[in-house]
């Protein structure tokens, strides 16, 4: 019906079974679909969303059917039949009348009047009836014009019974209804699956929308975190230079106080050793012998003076505690200018490491180059030995393995629609379906759709980068718990996986995902830094 259905069909089809609407509803938002289509998009959901612009709703609408809207419809529908040409009778002389069956032995169509022999005379009970079609000529031979009765399943195409003893003759031929069936069968499979798809794609932009939320809510925390850190840092920087100018000025001050009174001290001192050299040289010029004698004992004493060689005005300010402390923040702040540094794509380059695949761990649909330097998935399963190593997934992993320190490598995926990449760790899962998240020891990095990524990290989390990356790096640093993932055409970082905590011997992990007409492959590529 829709294409056939003139300029209006666009507006009166529903975007999610793409015909015209049957009892349509409106969402909330001003959309308009079917209702059973919308009850089955709402079908095994938590959350209940707009199918075109994707928005939630706190909770389930009660939709009423849009009365106006599907009387619309209904007219637009009559209108439609009333346009197609009916089927006449080929056999009435005046007034021609609607044929109702096509004859496809007479090879001509007929009205309930004229079709009458064909339930009475005997030889014409024998002939083969459909409902009344034009394109008569499609249902018979061109061979033998004879009806189409069979289905040959060898060649997979329609044949008369006078072609099964000819070309035909020893292929598997059955009736079209019997085959017809089973093809209805499988289409209605088709159907069931494509219902499927539609609903685990429209689970899949719930969870990516959600994701980008969290992402989005965990960002702002993060953000308001750090800056309450770098706050915090800087009043404490302005708080110790405070406490640390403020004991200068105090040490400073008690400094000058000790000068001061050494000095009223030394002064005095002065003073009285002058006054005894006075009594001294008064002495030595008189010729009074008993005063002489007299005054000798008191005169010829040393007199009571401190002794000034260890005593002085130490010049270096005491403020170690603070310096200390001081020092203990440049170091902070200079140890996480280099945490900064160090999530470049050069400080990375400078632990690359040479990886080579492990063909005893492909999965069967994986073709791996002779080198083990390239993956592709081809479309048929490979005969390799059984293996407890092997993947049931389609991935494969590498033959080096690193339980401590860091390494990267790169890898080119030009023209590869889907790929997933990362580290594995050695225990890992292997048989079965796998959920690539980090509890279960895998730390790995997918492609899905253009730019459009999606890292396991605890939850899912989808993120789109400025551009799908040619050649990725893949960073490790096994004490730190990171790993990190770079576009090395833009030398930029696409995303990082922080705070993890190893155990076990790590893999390089490589998935080529869906094939392409078998055109693209991941490739191991020699690390060269700029």
């Amino acid at each position: 019906m829709a294409s056939s259905s003139g300029p209006l069909n666009e507006e009166l089809l529903c975007s999610i079974c793409l015909d015209v609407f049957t009892d349509p509803v409106t969402t909330p938002c001003g959309h308009n679909v079917c209702r059973i289509c919308l009850n089955k998009c709402w079908t095994n959901t938590q959350t209940c969303f707009c199918p075109l612009c994707k928005e939630n709703f706190s909770r389930k609408p009660d939709l009423k059917i849009n009365t106006k809207l599907r009387e619309v419809v209904q007219h637009f529908k009559e209108k439609l039949n009333l346009e197609k040409s009916e089927l006449l009778c080929d056999f009435c002389d005046e007034r021609k009348q609607k044929a109702v069956k096509s004859c496809l032995t007479c090879q001509s169509s007929y009205c309930e009047t004229h079709l009458e022999p064909h339930h009475r005379v005997p030889r014409l009970k024998k002939h083969t009836l459909i409902n009344a079609v034009e394109n008569l000529e499609d249902y018979i031979c061109q061979k033998h014009q004879r009806p189409l009765e069979l289905f040959c399943r060898d060649d997979q195409t329609c044949v008369c019974l006078f072609c099964t003893e000819g070309e035909h003759r020893t292929h598997n031929t059955v009736p079209i209804e019997e085959e017809s069936q089973q093809k209805k069968i499988q289409l209605f499979q088709t159907q069931t699956d494509v219902q499927q798809m539609i609903q685990s794609r429209m689970k899949k932009i719930q969870e990516i929308q959600h994701s980008v939320e969290l992402r989005k809510r965990n960002t702002e925390e993060e953000k308001s975190s750090s800056a309450e850190i770098f706050t915090d840092l800087i009043r404490s920087i302005e708080r110790c230079q405070s406490e640390l100018l403020k004991l200068m000025e105090e040490q400073q001050k008690a400094a000058e106080k000790q000068a001061e009174d050494l000095i009223k001290e030394l002064q005095q001192e002065i003073t009285d050793l002058k006054k005894r050299n006075t009594e001294l040289e008064q002495i030595s010029h008189t010729d009074d012998h008993l005063h002489i004698l007299q005054m000798y004992s008191s005169l010829c004493s040393r007199p009571h003076t401190k002794n000034w060689t260890e005593i002085s005005i130490d010049s270096d300010v005491d403020v170690f505690p603070l310096h200390r402390a001081l020092t203990q923040l440049k170091k902070t702040h200079e140890t996480l200018l280099e945490k900064l540094c160090q999530t470049g794509l050069d400080w990375a380059q400078k632990f690359a490491v040479d990886v080579t695949l492990d063909p005893d761990t492909a999965n069967p649909y994986l073709i791996l180059s002779g080198d083990g330097k390239q993956v592709s998935r081809g479309n048929i399963k490979q005969d390799v030995p059984e293996n407890p190593k092997r993947f049931d997934n389609t991935c494969v992993l590498a033959k080096e393995g690193f339980s401590s320190g860091r390494f990267y490598y790169e890898v080119e995926v030009k023209g590869k629609t889907e790929w997933s990449l990362g580290v594995v760790k050695e225990s890992v899962q292997r048989k079965g379906d796998i959920i690539p998240k980090p509890e279960d020891g895998i730390w790995i990095m997918i492609l899905m759709i253009q730019s459009q990524f999606i890292a396991f990290d605890n939850l899912s989390v989808t993120f789109s980068h400025t551009k799908t990356p040619e050649k990725v790096g893949v960073f490790v640093d096994y004490e730190e718990g990171l790993v990190s993932f770079y576009d090395v055409g833009s030398r930029s970082h696409i995303y990082s996986f922080t705070g993890q905590t190893f155990t076990d011997k790590l893999y390089p992990c490589f998935s080529p995902d869906y094939n392409d007409e078998g055109t693209n492959s991941l490739i191991i590529s020699p690390v060269s830094s700029n």
